[in-house]
This record gives structure tokens, sequence and C-alpha cells, in this order.
């Protein structure tokens, strides 16, 4: 509905539909207390088993964020044993981040070995090969950090990798249902 923005003040607004986009992000970013809190103060409904699924996106969540993203594959594939091999760009953003890690590490022999028993097999599509290029450039420099290609070793595209990772996993968990019945 496009609604002409002098007619704003004559749109009402309920209570109720700020509070569901509230509820939504909370639960969305894995806010446990403050979702508490907020359930608490506006009597709205709980969302059913939301703390533990909660407590488990957010575990596989830290893991990708802290530079542990094998550990991330790993949980994730003990809530979900077909997420990553059903959204192959998820898990080779999360094993180029570990391969990223392992360069910066200075870990260079380990990088390659990982490559190649992990990254090779992306290499057969057209998609991923500018992207390994990217990352195999990674090994070219001695400061990584410096290089044209520095933007995959940075928070920004950790956090992109996270947020796509929290993504994927709200479609599975049943909180996810209770945030999608609030914002469509």
């Amino acid at each position: 509905m496009d609604v002409d923005p002098r007619h704003y003040e004559q749109i009402a607004i309920k209570d109720i539909d700020i509070h569901n986009i509230v509820l939504s992000y909370l639960v969305h970013n894995c806010y446990r207390e403050t979702l508490e809190s907020f359930v608490a103060c506006t009597g709205m409904p709980e969302p059913a088993d939301y703390i533990e699924d909660m407590e488990k996106r957010k575990g596989i969540i830290r893991c990708a964020l802290e530079g542990n993203a094998l550990k991330a594959i790993e949980l994730t594939e003990q809530v979900a044993s077909d997420l990553l091999e059903n959204n192959k760009d998820l898990h080779f953003d999360l094993l180029s981040l570990h391969f990223a890690d392992l360069v910066c590490a200075k870990k260079c022999t380990e990088a390659l070995e990982f490559a190649q028993n992990k990254l090779t097999p992306f290499g057969k599509e057209k998609n991923y090969v500018e992207k390994l290029e990217d990352f195999m450039a990674l090994l070219a420099y001695e400061e990584p950090e410096k290089s044209p290609v520095f933007h995959l070793i940075g928070l920004e595209y950790r956090q992109d990798v996270a947020d796509k990772l929290n993504r994927a996993l709200l479609g599975l968990f049943p909180c996810s249902t209770f945030s999608k019945k609030i914002l469509y």
C-alpha cells in the first residue's frame, strides 16, 4: 500500500504492531535477556522453545564471528545436517573465513592444504572462481590486511557471513515461524 507522505499523520499504528516488530528484532538478533524483559513488560506471548533455539543460533554465530568457522560449520551440521549442503554459497563463505584466518595467522602451508581439500570442489563452478582467486591472492601478501582484497579478512565480511548464517538458521527453528508470523 503506497501512502502519500503527507498523510502519515492520519495512519494509525497499533501498539501491538510495534511490539511485534520489536519482538521479531530481538528474536532475530538473539537478545535473550532483553526479549524476556520485553515480553514481561508488554504481556506479549512468549515464542515456544525460543530460548533453546536462540542459544543454539547465538553459539553458532559467535563461532563464526570469533574466527572459529570450522566450529560454526560443525555446530550448524549438528542442528541442521543438510543446511550447508543445500546452501553452497553459505558453506563456501564459512570455509573461506577459515582459509582467511589461516592466512592471517601465517599458516600458509595449512591454508593451501585446506584450500586443496575443501575449496577446490567450488572451483569447478564458474560463480566461485573469482572469489576463490581473490582468497588465493591473500597468500601473495606478507601483510594480507594491506592487500587489495583486504576486505575478505575484515570484520565487515565476517559479520556479513555471520548474518547470512543467522538468517539461514532462523528458517529452521520454531521461533523463526513465530518471527515470520510477526513480520508478514
